[in-house]
């Protein structure tokens, strides 16, 4: 981060995780316009700042800086800089990232304006040809921007990893006792790695019936018992929403309204109990959230509800069952939507879009939680999806062999 402030003396002090503040000593801009508040900081407009950054940022920001790119709405919010100060290079580099995001109608003004001044302004293009996105919606919210930059972004690298898909399977009952028969296994890894201390044999009880909290006071207050147990609830609906996709629904449709029976059922019992509060069946969160032993911070609650339409509207609109699986995981992690829950639910959520391509239900050990969640965090920090990727195909391989 670059602060300018008068008494600045030009000094980087280094901070945890390789980032870094540089104190830049120089007055801040004359120009209100070029200047924006939020949350009591004075920042830069991303106008302003595309003016302003080095060319190596495009190259090493591809996501962001084409995301900020996309929030210039006209020309002329960038041109009114570029002229003043007779930034020609400055004006050939962000005619040549304009192109690049498929906007010629600014990069050709920023030329012909500049040319017009009688400045001789050189077109460039400051990203790489691997860091071609597609043309980016504008009129969107940033959240939304920078999701779809990211999943065309991720999509490739995925696929390459990833076996072919089976196909919807041809015998749609024993696709499904499979599942049945994996659900202790799963139950007891997936609650394992958010931290649960149960048991294959509580799972078994709870499964079973044999759970009683209306008369019996230790299955009413223990949390691992009323977390299993609505783990075992939710479960039962992702499983009736695997065979619809089986049966041929579009996942991405299909999980949009789901997801939120899932949730509800998920702490339902918790609820019941006392343990949580009502207010949880309301949906998503409305608070800020923040992971422990992550550099990621989720989107701010205000964003989220742009972000998770835009999540199935790109679930929907993905052809490939594997993309589907490994960045609907993934996107759902980064969103973060609810206040709790979002581990188990990302994992419904990579297994019914498993099933959209036949792959079997896949589950991931509590054994491998250290390898899986630095994969994550290498997907939503460094914006690498090969290591997540990598991991849950090995995980799919190892259950198409047991299937």
């Amino acid at each position: 981060m670059i602060v300018y402030a008068p008494k600045g003396s030009n000094n980087t002090l280094r901070l945890l995780f390789d980032t870094s503040i540089f104190d830049l000593g120089e007055k801040q801009p004359r120009s209100k316009a070029d200047l924006t508040i939020r949350e009591g900081l004075r920042l830069f407009t991303p106008a302003a700042a595309l003016t302003r950054v080095p060319e190596a940022f495009f190259a090493r920001n591809p996501v962001e800086a084409q995301v900020a790119l996309a929030a210039i709405r006209d020309a002329s919010d960038v041109l009114a800089r570029l002229l003043e100060g007779g930034h020609s290079v400055v004006a050939g580099r962000l005619a040549g990232a304009f192109r690049h995001i498929g906007r010629d109608n600014i990069a050709d003004e920023i030329l012909s304006a500049m040319k017009a001044a009688h400045y001789d302004v050189r077109e460039t293009n400051p990203f790489t040809p691997a860091q071609s996105f597609g043309r980016i919606a504008t009129g969107v919210a940033p959240i939304v921007a920078r999701m779809r930059l990211m999943w065309e972004s991720a999509r490739k690298p995925a696929l390459k990893l990833f076996p072919k898909p089976p196909g919807l399977p041809a015998n749609p009952d024993q696709y499904l006792s499979f599942i049945d028969g994996i659900y202790t296994s799963d139950a007891y890894h997936s609650l394992s790695i958010e931290g649960y201390r149960v048991t294959p044999e509580l799972i078994e009880r709870v499964r079973s019936g044999a759970w009683d909290p209306d008369n019996h006071d230790a299955d009413r207050q223990s949390r691992d018992a009323l977390v299993a147990r609505g783990y075992w609830q939710a479960f039962q609906l992702v499983k009736r929403s695997v065979a619809a996709i089986i049966a041929g629904e579009n996942p991405g449709t299909l999980v949009r309204s789901a997801h939120r029976d899932w949730y509800r059922e998920l702490f339902r019992p918790c609820v019941a109990a006392g343990l949580i509060s009502a207010s949880a069946f309301a949906g998503y969160r409305n608070d800020a959230v923040y992971l422990r032993n992550s550099r990621h911070v989720p989107p701010r609650w205000e964003a989220v509800r742009d972000a998770m339409p835009d999540l199935f509207d790109l679930l929907e609109q993905e052809s490939e069952p594997a993309a589907r699986a490994v960045l609907g995981h993934w996107f759902f992690g980064y969103i973060h939507p609810y206040s709790d829950g979002n581990g188990r639910m990302a994992r419904f959520l990579m297994n019914a879009m498993l099933a959209s391509g036949g792959y079997p239900w896949t589950v991931i050990r509590v054994e491998d939680r250290d390898t899986y969640l630095r994969a994550l965090e290498s997907a939503s920090v460094d914006m690498d999806v090969a290591p997540f990727a990598t991991f849950v195909a090995q995980r799919v391989e190892w259950s198409m062999a047991q299937a």
